[in-house]
């Protein structure tokens, strides 16, 4: 296949076209790279139960092992959103014991609210809630707005992550569990986003477009943090690649045993992504 055929406009598998990524590349079918890389990635991920148990056996015995002896044996993060509402239903499935972390940066939607209550007091799970402070967290959105930054959803992605590594650290946990997921969220052309861990970009945007305040609670990957978290030996389990996930067995499921109530669209439990997107 000659992946550089630019004689398409239009991939014949997906909806993208040469105007929504001048640099997509196809082959002779007419299949662009994205489709092809999502194929090969996508590969890797076990098709049926048995596939899924031999590897989430010895995934699940490792954390366990590492949490013996702590009242908790790995971090969720939890959105209120049907990824990190399943991964909440999974980890007690799998007798695990986690800790639930939520970031608020002041833009929860109320059903949000009500579906994090739901999980947290179905599943019987200790929450830790990172509430950002609100006054820096608007002024650096702003900043993003400024610049004209396409990806203004990375000050939230970067906190995220800043927030689930801070409190792992802190309770001694060495497994973060994620809902990053191949299935239903494998890519974005490159040039549409930047690296969502580059604190220092973050802090430029913030310099030139901001406000110049001292931010008081963001929780920045830094050097100083990196060197923290690899010290501590943390480290991330995408545990729905580990397994068939089916996004629409998943919601009946959570609905059926949490009560989760659906919003209109995928990260609506956010107002400002809904916005966003």
């Amino acid at each position: 296949m000659n992946a550089q055929n630019q004689t398409f406009v239009a991939c014949s598998h997906c909806i993208m076209t040469l105007a929504d990524d001048p640099r997509m590349t196809f082959d002779d079918d007419g299949i662009c790279n994205h489709c092809r890389d999502f194929e090969a990635s996508f590969a890797s991920v076990p098709k049926t139960e048995a596939e899924s148990r031999a590897v989430l056996d010895s995934v699940v015995a490792r954390i366990r092992e590492a949490g013996k002896g702590k009242p908790y044996d790995c971090v969720i993060g939890i959105s209120g959103g049907v990824d990190s509402t399943y991964i909440a239903l999974l980890t007690r499935r799998l007798g695990l014991r986690p800790l639930a972390v939520h970031f608020d940066n002041g833009w929860n939607s109320e059903l949000a609210v009500e579906n994090i209550d739901r999980i947290v007091t179905r599943l019987d799970l200790d929450l830790e809630t990172y509430v950002i402070d609100w006054d820096d967290f608007r002024e650096l959105q702003v900043a993003y707005l400024r610049a004209s930054v396409v990806d203004i959803e990375v000050l939230t992605d970067h906190a995220i992550y800043g927030a689930l590594y801070e409190i792992a650290i802190q309770n001694g946990i060495s497994h973060i569990i994620s809902g990053v997921n191949i299935a239903t969220e494998f890519f974005l052309p490159e040039h549409w986003i930047y690296d969502k861990l580059d604190h220092i970009n973050i802090q430029d945007i913030y310099r030139k477009h901001g406000n110049g305040k001292k931010l008081k609670n963001y929780p920045f990957i830094s050097r100083r943090q990196r060197r923290r978290i690899a010290s501590s030996g943390i480290e991330i389990v995408p545990i729905l690649n580990l397994l068939p996930f089916d996004v629409k067995q998943a919601r009946q499921e959570i609905e059926r045993e949490i009560g989760w109530r659906p919003y209109d669209g995928k990260h609506h439990e956010s107002i400002f992504t809904r916005f966003y997107q």
